[in-house]
C-alpha cells in the first residue's frame, strides 16, 4: 500500500546551490509513494523588512547554517525512491501546489537577465501575494493572477558531473522553468543513479515565459507529489504531460539547437504515442506543434514543444 510523507524544509533536508549525486537522500520511498514537499527561496537579502510580510523561520535557521554553492536555489530533499535505477524514468505527477507566505520578490541583477546591456543595475521587488484572490499585487497596481509551480525539479545528475549549479537545466531536469508544471500535471525525468535523488524547489508564484529579467514572482511553496519509477526506457531527455498538452524539452546555450533539441524530441515522441512515421511527426509538428520559449536566463536556454493530445487520437501511454 502507498504511503503519504511529509518533507519540510529545515536546515537538515535542504542543499543551497546545486545537486550532486554524492549526497545523501533526507527521505526514502516507495513507487507510488505521495510526498509533500515544502519549500522557501531566496537568501538573506531578499528577505523584506516590511512588517506586513510573514517570515518563515526555517527560511532564516537555514540561512545560519547553509552558505550558498554554485547557484542561487534552496532545494529540498534529495528523496531517493527505492528501486530506481539508471535508465529507468522517475514519473512525478503535481498533485497540488500552494503559496506558503504573503510575499514573493523579483529582481534585476547586473549582468544577468535577457537585456544585461539595458539594465546595468541591481533592484528588487517585494510582491504582497493575496493568496485569497490568488492575485500578486504590482507596485503599479495591476493585479496579476497567480499561477505556482516549482521552477526547479530535478534527480541528480549522472555521478561523473559531481557537484553542478542549480542555474543551468539539464538532462536531469534542474531549473527548467516551465509554467506548464503546474497542479495537474506531470512531469518525466530520466535516471541517472539509484534512488534517482529527487529534489525540487524554486518557488515561482507566476511566471511569463522566458523570465526575461532573470526570476519570475519568487516565493516559498508547497507540493504534493506522487512518484512512479518506469522500468528501462532510457530517455535521453525530460518530458511532460498536462491535461491537454504533449510537452518535450530541449535545452542549449544556442536558443536555435534548443529548438531543434525540443523539436527531435517531439517527433520522437509522436512515434512513441501516436504511431507516426519520422517524417509524418516532423510535417504534423509543421501544422500542430507550438515551440515557445520556456526561459532565457538560466545559462542554458529552454524551448518547450508543445502538441494537443486531442490532436493524436487513441495515444499509448506516454512510458
Amino acid at each position: 500500500m502507498s504511503k503519504h510523507h511529509t518533507l519540510p524544509a529545515s536546515p537538515e533536508t535542504v542543499h543551497w546551490g546545486y545537486f550532486d549525486a554524492r549526497l545523501k537522500p533526507v527521505l526514502t520511498i516507495e513507487s507510488g509513494d505521495r510526498v509533500t514537499i515544502d519549500s522557501v527561496s531566496g537568501g538573506a537579502d531578499d528577505i523584506p523588512t516590511d512588517p506586513r510580510f510573514e517570515i518563515l523561520p526555517e527560511h532564516r535557521a537555514i540561512h545560519a547554517k547553509h552558505t550558498q554553492r554554485l547557484g542561487a536555489h534552496i532545494l529540498t530533499g534529495p528523496i531517493a525512491i527505492n528501486g530506481a535505477e539508471a535508465g529507468d524514468v522517475l514519473e512525478i505527477r503535481i498533485l497540488d501546489v500552494g503559496l506558503r507566505q504573503n510575499w514573493a520578490y523579483s529582481k534585476i541583477v547586473p549582468l544577468k537577465g535577457s537585456l544585461p546591456e539595458d539594465f546595468p543595475l541591481s533592484r528588487r521587488l517585494h510582491i504582497p501575494l493575496d493568496r485569497e484572490r490568488h492575485v500578486g499585487k504590482m507596485p503599479w497596481g495591476t493585479e496579476i493572477p497567480l499561477g505556482p509551480f516549482f521552477g526547479v525539479m530535478g534527480v541528480a545528475p549522472p555521478a561523473v558531473y559531481g557537484a553542478v549549479s542549480t542555474a543551468e537545466p539539464r538532462e536531469y531536469g534542474g531549473n527548467i522553468d516551465l509554467k506548464e508544471l503546474q497542479a495537474g500535471a506531470t512531469f518525466f525525468i530520466p535516471v541517472f543513479n539509484p534512488g534517482a535523488l529527487f529534489s525540487a524547489g524554486d518557488g515561482h508564484a507566476v511566471q511569463g515565459d522566458g523570465e526575461v529579467c532573470l526570476t519570475a514572482l519568487e516565493t516559498a511553496m508547497r507540493g504534493t507529489f506522487e512518484f512512479v519509477v518506469h522500468k528501462k526506457k532510457n530517455w535521453t531527455m525530460p518530458r511532460a504531460l498536462t491535461a491537454t498538452h504533449f510537452i518535450t524539452v530541449g535545452l542549449d546555450v544556442d536558443l536555435d539547437d534548443a529548438a531543434k533539441q525540443a523539436l527531435r524530441e517531439m517527433i520522437k515522441l509522436l512515434g512513441e504515442v501516436g504511431g507516426l512515421s519520422r517524417e509524418d511527426a516532423y510535417q504534423f509538428c509543421s501544422i500542430a506543434c507550438d515551440l515557445r520559449v520556456t526561459q532565457l536566463v538560466d545559462g542554458n536556454k529552454g524551448i518547450h514543444a508543445m502538441v494537443r493530445r486531442d490532436l493524436v487520437p487513441n495515444a499509448k501511454p506516454i512510458v
